[in-house]
């Protein structure tokens, strides 16, 4: 009797883990995730990353929208979007990340923007310490609804990811509705930086806010930046003048101030205006804001208010 008393509890304890066992067998494991990055090369990983660190601020704010904030675990300097990660650590910056700040806190992928010859430096770097690293460029809106999408796929939230871009097509749709009407389309002058000027050509994301806000890049040059001079900026006479506000050109100096530039159109017609350069030159979420908020600049008749923080200048 004793004996059978001390058997039970025995073959309940047996009995209890191969239940867990065979539970654990049937529970699929995560699979594998692969996308190509805009470098061609395949990045594969064993399961979904949950631990990424972005050096450039746009993708935080993408998985901010696909409700992927937990998988960020270290920002840049100057990243301050979304608000949730101030308080993770800083590994440097865009351009000068600390490889071994990053090392140490063993991320499952960095991602990087393209852009300059130096963000491809950071990326050799980091890869010599078998850190996996995806590259992206973004230039148009095309583009930046694709690295969403592959960011979907590394993050196992594709789903999330199809409504975000859907979401903010229809946002695209929308503005280009209202404006079908439309005759004239305002040549659109893009100030980067001043002094020592520089324009936004059409090899970047803003070319493609000015063509879907209802404007023509004034700036024709087939490259992200443009220097350029006061006299062809003169010469060109565009009819909407934008001078960006952020880290590139923290202090714009007022239009007013600019004697030369008293017969540019956009400066005779008070169609100068101060906007805000995380907003438009930052490809991410926020470029369909600036879409919005340009083509009501542009198009007052045509658009209702998009609310701004922009001003005139």
């Amino acid at each position: 009797m004793r004996l059978k008393l001390f058997l039970l509890p025995v073959l309940l304890l047996l009995l209890t883990g191969t239940a867990l066992a065979n539970k654990n067998s049937s529970e699929p494991r995560p699979a594998p995730v692969k996308i190509v990055d805009d470098l061609g090369r395949t990045i594969e990983l064993q399961r979904p990353a949950t631990r990424i660190i972005a050096l450039y601020g746009a993708f935080n704010e993408m998985l901010s929208e696909l409700g992927k904030e937990d998988v960020i675990i270290a920002r840049t300097k100057a990243d301050t979007l979304p608000p949730s990660i101030l308080a993770k650590p800083s590994i440097g910056t865009h351009m000068r990340p600390n490889p071994e700040l990053v090392a140490g806190l063993k991320p499952d992928i960095v991602l990087q923007m393209g852009g300059r010859k130096k963000a491809l430096e950071s990326v050799t770097m980091l890869e010599q310490l078998d850190i996996p690293v995806a590259f992206f460029s973004i230039t148009t809106f095309e583009e930046l609804f694709s690295v969403i999408k592959r960011l979907g796929t590394l993050t196992h939230a594709e789903k999330q990811a199809e409504r975000v871009c859907n979401t903010l097509q229809a946002r695209l749709d929308h503005v280009q509705q209202q404006l079908l009407v439309v005759e004239h389309k305002p040549s659109v002058f893009f100030e980067v930086r001043y002094p020592n000027l520089l324009g936004a050509g059409t090899a970047s994301i803003v070319n493609d806010i000015i063509n879907h806000a209802g404007g023509i890049n004034s700036m024709d040059a087939s490259v992200k930046l443009v220097r350029i001079n006061e006299e062809e900026v003169i010469k060109r006479n565009p009819e909407v003048y934008l001078i960006q506000k952020g880290a590139m050109n923290p202090n714009p100096q007022p239009i007013q101030s600019r004697n030369h530039f008293r017969t540019i159109s956009a400066v005779k017609n008070n169609r100068v205006y101060v906007i805000d350069e995380s907003s438009y030159s930052r490809p991410g979420p926020r470029a369909v804001t600036a879409v919005e908020e340009l083509a009501t600049l542009l198009h007052p008749t045509r658009m209702q208010p998009a609310s701004h923080s922009s001003g005139d200048m």
